[in-house]
C-alpha cells in the first residue's frame, strides 16, 4: 500500500478545482477511503501544507469550541436543568455570556491563531505526518490516552503554580472572574495563561512526535477535539447522574472543577483526579471531611 506523506505527493494537476483534485485522486488511489480522498484533495488543492493545515486547524477549533459551548448556553436558559446546576443560584446572564464570548474570540484571533499557524512547521520538523492512509484507530486511541495523561500532569503543576500570589494576581485572576463557571468560559483567560496551559495540549503531542517520529495530524485533531470537550464540559457547571466520573471514578469532570472556581483553591488537575488525591490538594466538603477523619485517626493513635 502506497503511503502519501505530503501535499506535493497529493498534487495531480496544477490549477485544478478541489473536486477535480478529488476525482483524480480517487481514480489513482482506489484503496483509500472517502474521508482519506477528501483529505488528500484538500492538501493537493491548497498546494501549501502550512496554509492548508492552518486554515483547517483554526476552523476546526472555532467550530468545536463554540459548537460544544452552544448546548450549555441553551441549557442555562432552561429552568428544567436548574436541578442539575452545581451552583444553581448563579445562572450566567446573556450579558455575561456575550462579554465572555467577545474576550474569547479576541484571544482566539490574537493569541491562538498565530500559535496554530506555527504549529505545523514545528511539528512537521519533528516528524508530523499529514498524508494518507490514516493511522489505525488503535494507534490513535493509544496516543490520545497518553496525551491525556501528559497534559493532565502539565496542567496540574502549571495551574497550581498560577495560584501562587504574584502569578495569580497578574495572570490567573481573570479566569476566576466567574466563581460559577459556564462552558463558554473554558478559554476565558489572559493571553499568558492561554499560552502556558495550552503548552500542555500542544506540547505533549509534539514531544511524543519528537521522541517516536510517529504522529499523524488527524490524531492531533481528534485529541484537540477531546480536550476541548473535556475543558468546556468541566466548566459547564452541571453534574448529571450520567456524568463520566460516575463510570470512571478517576475522571475529574464538572463537579471537580466547579469547586475549584467556587473556593479558588485545590482541584488543580484538568482531566483526572489522581494528582490532587496523591498530593492532598483536593477541595470540597468530602475532601475536608477526609482530612478531618485522617487527623482524628492520627491523634487517636498518638494517645494509644
Amino acid at each position: 500500500m502506497k503511503i502519501i506523506r505530503n501535499a506535493t505527493a497529493f498534487a495531480t494537476s496544477a490549477g485544478s478545482s478541489y473536486w477535480g483534485q478529488y476525482e483524480d485522486i480517487s481514480k489513482y488511489n482506489a484503496h483509500l477511503s472517502v474521508f482519506e480522498k477528501l483529505w488528500a484533495a484538500w492538501y493537493a488543492y491548497m498546494q501549501n501544507d502550512v496554509l492548508a493545515t492552518g486554515i483547517m486547524s483554526f476552523a476546526m477549533h472555532e467550530l468545536v469550541y463554540f459548537g460544544r459551548s452552544l448546548p450549555w448556553i441553551i441549557i442555562d436558559q432552561l429552568p428544567y436543568f436548574n436541578k442539575y446546576k452545581i451552583q444553581n443560584h448563579k445562572i450566567p446572564t446573556a450579558a455575561e455570556q456575550w462579554t465572555c464570548a467577545k474576550l474569547v474570540l479576541l484571544s482566539h484571533f490574537t493569541v491562538e491563531l498565530p500559535q496554530i499557524w506555527l504549529f505545523h512547521p514545528m511539528a512537521q520538523y519533528v516528524g508530523l505526518s499529514v498524508g494518507v492512509p490514516f493511522p489505525s484507530l488503535l494507534t490513535m486511541a493509544t496516543q490520545i490516552a497518553i496525551f491525556f495523561v501528559l497534559e493532565d500532569t502539565w496542567h496540574y503543576w502549571s495551574h497550581r503554580a498560577l495560584h501562587w500570589g504574584p502569578l495569580y494576581k497578574n495572570i490567573h485572576k481573570l479566569h476566576h472572574q466567574y466563581s460559577a463557571p459556564f462552558g463558554l468560559a473554558a478559554e476565558y483567560a489572559s493571553p499568558i495563561e492561554v499560552m502556558i496551559l495550552g503548552l500542555g495540549t500542544v506540547g505533549s503531542p509534539i514531544l511524543w512526535c519528537a521522541l517516536t517520529g510517529n504522529l499523524h495530524i488527524l490524531t492531533m485533531y481528534i485529541w484537540i477535539i477531546c480536550r476541548l470537550f473535556q475543558a468546556i464540559d468541566a466548566h459547564s457547571g452541571y453534574e448529571f447522574p450520567w456524568s463520566l466520573h460516575h463510570i470512571l471514578p478517576f475522571w475529574a469532570g464538572a463537579d471537580h472543577h466547579d469547586v475549584h472556581h467556587e473556593r479558588f483553591i485545590g482541584n488543580y488537575s484538568s482531566s483526572f483526579r489522581w494528582w490532587d488525591y496523591l498530593l492532598d490538594t483536593e477541595s470540597g466538603p468530602e475532601a475536608t471531611k477526609r482530612r478531618r477523619e485522617k487527623k482524628l485517626a492520627k491523634e487517636a493513635k498518638k494517645v494509644q
